[in-house]
């Protein structure tokens, strides 16, 4: 299950569900603490990216990934309120229909999540998840169960963001970046490999691109470590343009078909 999920987040695909009030009572009555503080400058409130899901030379899925604004507070600290959706395409959704919400809601400052919403309907597989991040606490809750976490661990969704401050400037091939992910209860190290940069060519046109491969575990799913690969825009809004997975059942391609409200020019080769 946590390479289907790796799957999932490193080709983007991601979910409306409000969020419980209880997330903003309970964390506001908590005692001070020194939260990190981590520049942005790749993404902000108003983008919206839009993929396309191909399974070999079929159009299978769509996902959207959308930053809004949140009037809500956490210890007097902003929120950024990421939504998500994921769905299945023409003749897929006679026999595997999807349709996949999740929602994180972000430190505008720390690049955390504070609470993460999942509602998966794939086929008959469902999944419901509602998690509460107390990152002072280093405690996550699925509100039957506390688990120990590191600070700053993130979420399905969250993971995308934070990935995109990270600073690859005088990233070398090979280097390693790695983080925490909280998922289905446990704590996921998502590591993630640079490998320079290259020129690729999608449907929205050619773009100078950095190239990463997510390090996979081999055996159910992939043959080698490096069978998923994603290219960002090489620029400062570091958008996922495209992604690759070699898997043992087929080949998975997503790439980016929109993007509204983009923070800085992007990468396109004209």
């Amino acid at each position: 299950m946590k390479n289907l999920i790796l799957i999932a987040i490193s080709l983007f695909t991601i979910g409306n569900v409000n969020a419980s009030e209880g997330i903003y009572t309970f964390q506001n009555n908590t005692s001070a603490f020194e939260f990190r503080k981590i520049a942005n400058n790749s993404f902000a409130v108003g983008e919206k990216l839009t993929y396309i899901l191909h399974y070999g030379f079929i159009d299978a899925g769509r996902a959207t990934l959308e930053v809004e604004e949140c009037d809500k507070k956490i210890n007097g600290r902003k929120l950024v309120h990421v939504i998500g959706k994921g769905e299945s395409l023409g003749a897929f959704n006679w026999f595997f229909k999807v349709q996949d919400r999740y929602e994180t809601y972000l430190d505008a400052e720390g690049m955390f999540p504070w609470m993460f919403i999942r509602r998966v309907h794939e086929g008959g597989y469902e999944i419901s998840q509602d998690y509460t991040f107390y990152q002072h606490k280093k405690e996550v809750s699925d509100g039957k169960k506390k688990f120990n976490v590191p600070h700053n661990i993130q979420d399905m969704i969250s993971s995308y963001y934070y990935a995109r401050t990270l600073d690859f400037s005088n990233a070398k091939i090979g280097d390693l970046f790695e983080f925490n992910t909280f998922m289905d209860g446990e704590i996921f190290p998502l590591k993630i490999k640079y490998l320079g940069k290259e020129t690729i060519k999608i449907r929205k046109g050619k773009y100078q691109c950095i190239k990463f491969c997510p390090v996979v575990q081999t055996g159910r799913i992939f043959k080698t470590e490096e069978d998923l690969q994603v290219w960002i825009s090489d620029d400062e809004n570091k958008i996922p343009l495209l992604a690759k997975a070699n898997i043992l059942f087929g080949s998975i391609k997503m790439e980016l078909t929109k993007h509204e409200g983009v923070k800085n020019p992007i990468s396109k080769i004209k």
